[in-house]
């Protein structure tokens, strides 16, 4: 990586910051760091202060300035998105400016300027979706797919990482049960039986390194995850922290789902198993859709969709164990 150009949009969020680290330590030549968050952005500059980081201002929403982030580079984590749910369901116009047509502009910008690879991040909630988020980061897979089907004899690799719940990660339900710890106010609780996968930033970094270092043009890349019952989560995090606060809780909030689901059954059908991964490759399809009709496809028995409800689910000691790995909940509970 030593002469190599990195893009890392939405870079100063949790991703990114992992995703910074991890070239820093991999000796890159020069990391590009496209966000709107300026504040961050400086809080970032003082805490990293290396002189591989370029830290450039921008919206993936605003084409030129993409275009302009996007020359010289030689591989592009596409991380930029509005995540929260609640904000995505009440202004789901901007989800899609942001998620769908933003990765567009920073998909055809690769492309033009021949960038080696792009690797765009999605999430479990676009799969089945029922919220605005998911839906624009549905759509972003299929915006990501197209231009991989379209642009397969290009230089630029277009392919996709899905994963769950990062934990710890900015937005996520964990910083908000440190601070109610702290403050030792009781936890907030929407439903006990809601599972979510559980995958450290780390793990975050591995599935997108896989998925750079393997990938074809419109390959969709999973890491395969254990899962647990918010509840579980939440005693997991009181015995960590030695703490005896009240569960409460609240029902739950907007475009929830019960469980994640992070391959559908479909996907499952073709896709490729690779140890620690899920490999689905791209549809291969067109529009002639006579072969199809005239003679369908026998593919066999249709397999279970994957998601949080069927997958490894942790107890509270297991879980406990999983928290005791991410060094900054550590450290804000004064361990």
């Amino acid at each position: 990586m030593a002469d190599k150009v990195v893009l890392i949009t939405g870079g100063t969020g949790s991703f990114g910051g992992a995703m910074t680290r991890h070239l820093i330590d991999e000796g890159c030549g020069e990391i590009r760091i496209l966000s709107r968050d300026e504040a961050k952005q400086d809080e970032r500059r003082r805490e990293w202060a290396h002189p591989a980081l370029k830290f450039m201002l921008g919206d993936v929403r605003d084409r030129e300035r993409v275009a302009r982030a996007v020359e010289g580079v030689d591989y592009v984590f596409h991380a930029a998105a509005l995540k929260q749910v609640p904000s995505c369901e009440f202004f789901p116009t901007e989800a899609v400016q942001t998620n769908v047509l933003g990765s567009q502009n920073v998909i055809e910008a690769s492309v033009a300027q021949g960038v080696k690879r792009v690797v765009c991040l999605s999430t479990d909630k676009a799969v089945y979706p029922i919220n605005a988020m998911g839906m624009s980061k549905a759509l972003m897979e299929k915006t990501a797919i197209a231009a991989a089907r379209e642009y397969r004899h290009t230089d630029t690799v277009v392919c996709c990482v899905r994963y769950g719940n990062v934990l710890y990660s900015r937005g996520s339900v964990m910083p908000l049960f440190v601070r109610l710890l702290n403050e030792n106010k009781p936890l907030t609780i929407t439903n006990p039986k809601m599972t979510r996968f559980l995958l450290s930033l780390e793990n975050a970094v591995r599935l997108v390194d896989f998925a750079f270092e393997n990938a074809q043009p419109g390959d969709l890349f999973i890491r395969k995850a254990p899962a647990c019952t918010i509840e579980t989560l939440a005693r997991a995090l009181q015995q960590l922290a030695g703490a005896e606060t009240e569960l409460k809780y609240i029902g739950t909030r907007h475009g929830e789902k019960l469980y994640e689901t992070l391959a559908t059954g479909e996907e499952m059908l073709r896709s490729e198993d690779m140890g620690e991964f899920l490999r689905i490759g791209m549809d291969e399809r067109d529009l002639n859709y006579t072969t199809f009709f005239d003679e369908g496809v026998t593919k066999g028995a249709h397999p279970d969709d994957y998601h949080s409800h069927n997958t490894e689910q942790l107890d509270v000691d297991e879980a406990v164990a999983v928290l005791r790995e991410i060094p900054e909940l550590c450290r804000d509970l004064r361990l």
